[in-house]
């Protein structure tokens, strides 16, 4: 559109690459090869030692499900990238140098451009809302009021399965503890990811057996740890060797995994360092576990919250088979790795499909373990509730707090932390 366009002229002529003299159509440019990347994730695109262009700028579309910390962080990796030389276009096979794709056919490019055109993978459906918003609207219930789709819930359940069949699924229950999706996804075979007693007591009121709970919280109380192997729990998360002698104290016999510490970007909320050691240290921690009588299970890791790039399994993966390896010389064999979550929810666009997620992690897996594969765990928390559901509020109040500020205040009746931080 003409004024996108001028737009995106203008905010080009102001990037200066490669050196403060140098602007976008000057000869500093020319005969380069510019990679433009307007209204998507930057993660999707950036691989290293693939092929590259000259220069690549981010121009996020209005429409974009990006916060602007996300929108400085993404900028930044294309600038990195572009300077080392390991940007790409991602689904090359789509497009061709010369021609664009898009909704409406295959156009020609002008002859004398060398811009390549190509169009990124396939993007998620973001959940149709419409029983909801109807119910809100025929009810008109008090506000604020959360209404959760359960078929939703279902339906992600479902296609996780099928994008990664070989993986149990274990729900996060911090998502989401509501009782009505807990029944729901017991009632469909899922297994449960635990961070508290409160939170097992909840899911085995749901009717979930203590098989398929997970206490996977790497920091526990030692009295929620005996709680939990009186219920008949039996796996157990740690990444420190006092968490380790707590459990083998008050869970003797338990079977046990190490979370590790994974680099991982691409997610808007990363969680890589709050919580794991380091690859090296779990190795030994897992053969500790053995000679304090517990039975060593495998290695856990999570690529952060809301992860947009599913080629970030693929590091933490190959860090989790050098657990194995490291495991291995020491008479250990473990028998699974734990996936983790950040699987994002649907928020806008820009998000990949399930299914490529599950593509991604079997590929890598294959690339670190080879033809025989452990056990493998998922965790999914916001992928399935984030989006399932409308939260309605109301506009309780719009002041200005002076007159000569021209800006308004909107307060509602729901805060940040009891709903809006979504």
């Amino acid at each position: 559109k003409p004024r996108q366009k001028n737009l995106l002229l203008s905010r080009l002529n102001l990037c200066k690459y490669p050196d403060p003299a140098g602007k976008i159509g000057s000869n500093s440019l020319a005969g380069k090869t510019i990679y433009i990347f307007i209204g998507y994730p930057i993660a999707a695109w950036v691989r290293p030692g693939r092929a590259v262009p000259d220069a690549a700028f981010l121009f996020p579309g209005p429409t974009s499900n990006l916060n602007g910390v996300r929108l400085r962080e993404m900028n930044q990796t294309v600038a990195k990238a572009a300077r080392s030389r390991t940007v790409r276009s991602d689904n090359a096979k789509n497009g061709a140098p010369g021609r664009a794709i898009s909704r409406t056919g295959d156009h020609k490019l002008p002859s004398n451009t060398n811009l390549r055109i190509v169009s990124g993978a396939a993007e998620a459906k973001a959940p149709d809302h419409a029983r909801v918003l109807a119910y809100l609207e025929n009810e008109k219930p008090a506000t604020p009021c959360l209404v959760i789709d359960l078929d939703i819930v279902a339906g992600k359940y479902a296609a996780l399965k099928q994008a990664i069949p070989a993986a149990d699924i274990f729900y996060a229950v911090k998502a989401n503890p509501a009782p009505e999706v807990l029944r729901r996804l017991a009632a469909l075979g899922s297994s449960f990811d635990t961070a508290s007693a409160g939170e097992i007591r909840q899911v085995l009121a749901a009717g979930a057996e203590p098989a398929r709970i997970s206490f996977g919280n790497t920091i526990k109380k030692t009295a929620d740890i005996a709680f939990a192997h009186r219920q008949g729990v039996d796996l157990f998360a740690f990444d420190s060797e006092a968490e380790l002698e707590k459990i083998a104290g008050a869970a003797p016999g338990a079977r046990v995994f190490c979370r590790i510490l994974v680099e991982a970007e691409g997610a808007l909320w990363p969680l890589n360092r709050k919580f794991g050691c380091a690859p090296l240290m779990a190795g030994d921690l897992l053969v500790r576990a053995r000679d304090l009588g517990l039975k060593p299970y495998g290695v856990s890791f999570h690529v952060g919250s809301q992860q947009l790039d599913p080629s970030q399994w693929a590091r933490a993966i190959a860090a989790a088979k050098s657990v194995f390896g490291r495991a291995a010389e020491a008479g250990v064999t473990l028998g699974m790795v734990d996936l983790g979550g950040g699987f994002p929810a649907v928020y806008g666009p820009g998000v990949a499909t399930i299914s490529a997620y599950g593509k991604a992690i079997e590929r890598a897996m294959h690339e670190s373990f080879g033809a025989t594969l452990p056990a493998m765990i998922v965790e999914p928390g916001r992928y399935m509730v984030g989006d399932a559901g409308v939260l309605e509020t109301e506009v309780v109040l719009v002041s200005r707090k002076s007159y000569e500020d021209d800006r308004r205040w909107v307060y509602l009746d729901i805060g940040r932390f009891g709903g809006l931080a979504e």
